[in-house]
């Protein structure tokens, strides 16, 4: 808006009507194309110092794991696996002593009868306004935690779109993110299983063991896509899922693992297409 205004004041004053219209629509293209770095950046919250950062980290984190004890007594009752894979969440991001500590006391809460998911969806959504990349890696991760049995349950499915909603995720995103990960997770386990077959073997790629329906649902496309399709899904993706940016809107930096495997996962698909084309 700011760019249209100023453009207005500056080509009425040099150019009266004229210069005032011009001016307004030089102004319009100003706006268009900075609004999508502003909104990135966090639009006018970016402003704010470090401490709004570490409180949105520590936002971020407690949230997130108080979320997956919710998820992980789903059906009434503790699921062992769900918490085998909260450990390993926990161990993987390389928590010890007090952070580890918070971690096991926000699942657990997360866990308790009287926990109210929609009210910790509700705050976080307030403090995580305009950051879209990191609510859709919240996101990301419930799903992880529900999938981490090796299936999705009618009941697990069912919450996460109550977690997608809560986040102002719509349904038909939902079930965008929801496809990407599946791919994800059979991209895995294949990587597993070829790894295991081929100890004694030097490795032929970071994408063995990827077809290439399971690279094209990575990338979020169908069967069809063009080159230059494949490539602007790929830019898209990797600049959602950059690291450095996440933790500088308010990734707890524990989490950077997640954000960098996720982006090995886009690459590794990437590189799938490039070579099959």
């Amino acid at each position: 808006m700011w760019g249209k205004v100023l453009g207005a004041c500056f080509g009425f004053m040099f150019g009266r009507f004229f210069g005032l219209f011009l001016g307004l629509f030089i102004g319009h293209l100003f706006d268009k194309s900075l609004k999508q770095d502003f909104d990135n950046a966090g639009g006018f919250r970016g402003f704010f110092n470090n401490d709004d950062v570490s409180e949105r980290q520590a936002l971020f984190f407690s949230s997130c794991f108080a979320v997956m004890g919710h998820i992980a007594k789903s059906n009434g009752r503790v699921n062992e696996l769900h918490i085998r894979a909260a450990t390993a969440f926990m161990e993987e991001m390389g928590l010890t002593g007090e952070d580890k500590r918070e971690a096991q006391l926000a699942f657990n809460a997360g866990k308790a009868e009287d926990f109210s998911m929609n009210a910790t969806l509700r705050e976080f959504r307030e403090h995580f306004a305009g950051r879209f990349d990191l609510i859709q890696l919240f996101l990301e991760i419930q799903i992880q935690m529900a999938f981490s049995d090796g299936h999705l349950t009618a009941h697990e499915k069912t919450l996460l779109e109550q977690v997608a909603k809560g986040l102002g995720v719509s349904k038909t995103h939902f079930s965008f993110i929801l496809k990407r990960y599946q791919a994800e997770f059979a991209f895995r386990q294949q990587q597993q299983r070829f790894h295991q077959q081929h100890q004694q073997r030097a490795p032929s790629g970071a994408s063995s063991g990827m077809s290439r329906a399971q690279a094209l649902h990575i990338l979020g496309l169908e069967e069809g896509a063009d080159p230059s399709t494949v490539k602007k899904a790929y830019r898209k993706l990797m600049a959602q899922h950059h690291p450095d940016k996440l933790v500088s809107q308010g990734l707890p930096e524990h989490m950077m693992r997640l954000a960098q495997k996720k982006s090995q996962d886009i690459q590794a698909a990437y590189e799938y297409l490039k070579k099959a084309a």
